[in-house]
């Protein structure tokens, strides 16, 4: 194996950790396991060519973005050349494999949620969040989240009896959301993070809610919303994270709002409410809990 292999192996682990593999210089896009990923998953990519001047790309479908390696810099424009042609390369390849790793998971998605039953109502996820399935389905013990992207179903999210969670494989998530309740012009959009946040709010609060998964996902799903229901008013529901460095919830939420020209809402936390409740799931159970109206 050449030193640029073994060189580009360094680069790959100076962003991932520990390798115990060397790549594959064939100038086709590979996928692997980041070392920090549950064992199975292939959210790394890569693509190595040896011919010239030794170079590659690299990225996680999982975190987005990508980077380029070179071994040495070019020499002339000629060399500068070929090392621009094979990252506008890789960048084809990557988008290519994205396309159809997301084509596949929406097919799978689609049959699943055809062919599942109607969630239990004594499911545990549903009985831990206090929440009703509003539409939910169910394949084995795993409740099935439909995930849409301009109305169309493109991914589901997993939710196992002990609250773990779980996207398709190579589904896509940016710009999803999952929508409780049908959107009537001028009535309020909530955006919120977690489908129970979402499902608490529509149940309590009557609010029609679009669920975008994660605090990554918010600005991204309001965009998407905003560009399909331009005149509607929306309020970004967001968490509370105020055990976390830096809040991410709110963050995430003031950002998200910002970005569509929306409003935000934070649970107003009663005394003596512990401080590891986060979001408008917490808030409601707590108030039951502790029959507070």
């Amino acid at each position: 194996m050449t030193d640029a292999t073994i060189l580009f192996r360094e680069a790959l682990q100076a962003v991932y950790g520990p390798l115990d593999w060397l790549p594959e210089p064939d100038g086709a896009i590979h996928r692997f396991r980041l070392p920090a990923d549950r064992p199975g998953s292939l959210n790394g990519w890569y693509v190595l060519y040896l011919d010239g001047i030794a170079s590659g790309a690299f990225g996680s479908w999982k975190a987005g973005g990508a980077s380029t390696w070179c071994s040495r810099e070019p020499v002339d424009a000629r060399e500068a050349a070929q090392i621009r042609e094979r990252v506008d390369q890789a960048r084809r390849q990557r988008e290519a494999e994205q396309h159809r790793r997301q084509q596949q998971a929406a097919e799978k998605a689609n049959h699943w949620w055809r062919n599942a039953r109607r969630a239990s109502p004594d499911h545990p996820y549903l009985i831990t969040k206090a929440v009703r399935s509003y539409g939910l389905r169910q394949r084995g013990t795993d409740l099935l989240i439909p995930l849409y992207l301009d109305g169309r179903l493109v991914n589901l999210q997993r939710i196992g009896p002990d609250g773990e969670k779980r996207f398709l494989f190579g589904g896509r998530i940016k710009g999803t959301y999952s929508p409780l309740g049908i959107i009537e012009p001028g009535s309020v959009l909530c955006i919120c993070e977690g489908w129970a946040t979402a499902a608490s709010l529509h149940q309590h609060g009557g609010y029609v809610v679009a669920a975008a998964m994660n605090a990554g996902n918010l600005i991204p799903a309001a965009m998407a919303l905003r560009a399909r229901y331009p005149s509607q008013p929306i309020v970004i529901a967001g968490d509370d994270d105020r055990l976390t460095d830096g809040n991410p919830g709110r963050a995430a939420a003031n950002a998200a709002a910002a970005a569509v020209g929306g409003q935000v809402a934070f649970p107003e936390w009663p005394e003596g409410a512990p401080d590891d409740l986060t979001d408008f799931n917490d808030l409601a159970n707590w108030k039951l809990a502790h029959v507070q109206a």
